[in-house]
């Protein structure tokens, strides 16, 4: 009998833990691709607790990541108000249920809904390589071998002239044909004056490009930043009219970016993805690609990229 008390209590002992150890389902890092008049672009959630205080960080398909005010967890809904109703338009608010590694539910915008679902982001914890391949050239010099314009061609404004890459006016992206994982890329930039663009990395986290006037933009989304998620460290001169150099080490979630030798982001890890990320499918290799759209007159060379040596 006391054998069999002692295995009970035991039992108990084992259950209850377990069970209160569930805790609220949508803490974590959520990844969401979300389909628009037949372009998908990602999206992200991040959501934390602490203290029982919730947080809820939202990254849309374009911009930067913010924190959302407005939401609300009943059990294993949660309610989330994207955009606040005005005399324009409908309140936008993303309603969504928790099943195991997923978020399922709906869009809403007004009376109209559409189907959302997310999961889980990966951890993508991984040690960085101990050697590397020997660096290839991701750009010929003579034309756009490796590269392709995004969108309509007519959009297009991206050629090569005295060995440079050149965007001539805001219009089409510029996505590498090659996707990769871990990497180290190098790339030169030349930032007109006010110009602004982005090098995105497995296109999905963009490394910003800008020469606007320091008033334009926090640190986080200024020259040399993840965009809205790391702010560079240090002064570094700003040189609109001068090129700059970028050596990018990305290994996982973790980054670390050096411009004009000296590091300015060290091994930090990027939590999400950032605004016009392609995809939010954080766990497979992705292209390069380059922004076209903000602004013209920006140019390129001596890009690169390393692999790890298997």
């Amino acid at each position: 009998m006391n054998h069999i008390l002692r295995g009970m209590i035991l039992a108990s002992a084992l259950f209850i833990p377990a069970f209160a150890q569930k805790g609220n389902p949508f803490v974590g890092r959520w990844d969401f691709n979300i389909t628009n008049q037949g372009t998908t672009r990602g999206s992200w959630l991040g959501i934390s607790e602490k203290s029982g205080n919730v947080e809820v960080w939202y990254q849309p398909t374009g911009g930067n990541v913010y924190q959302v005010k407005s939401f609300k967890i009943d059990g294993s809904h949660l309610s989330v108000v994207i955009t606040a109703a005005n005399g324009k338009r409908p309140e936008v608010s993303w309603e969504l249920d928790a099943k195991g590694e997923k978020l399922s539910g709906v869009i809403k915008r007004g009376e109209a809904t559409q189907p959302l679902e997310g999961v889980r982001a990966p951890e993508l914890k991984r040690k960085e390589p101990k050697k590397w391949n020997k660096p290839v050239a991701l750009f010929n010099g003579k034309d756009l071998t490796g590269w392709e314009p995004m969108g309509a061609p007519s959009t297009n404004h991206w050629t090569v002239k005295e060995g440079l890459l050149v965007n001539e006016d805001h219009g089409a992206n510029l996505k590498s044909t090659g996707k990769y994982e871990d990497f180290k890329l190098h790339f030169e930039v030349f930032c007109p004056d006010h110009a602004n663009s982005g090098f995105y990395l497995r296109g999905r986290y963009e490394v910003q490009l800008e020469s606007e006037p320091l008033t334009s933009n926090p640190p986080e989304r200024r020259i040399g930043s993840i965009y809205g998620r790391i702010a560079p460290k240090g002064d570094l001169p700003r040189t609109p009219g001068v090129w700059d150099t970028f050596d990018v080490t990305f290994v996982g979630r973790t980054v670390t970016i050096v411009r004009n030798g000296v590091t300015t982001i060290d091994h930090q890890e990027i939590e999400g993805i950032t605004g016009g990320a392609l995809d939010a499918n954080e766990g497979e290799p992705g292209p390069f690609y380059i922004q076209g759209d903000h602004t013209g007159g920006l140019k390129f060379r001596n890009i690169t990229v390393a692999t790890p040596k298997k």
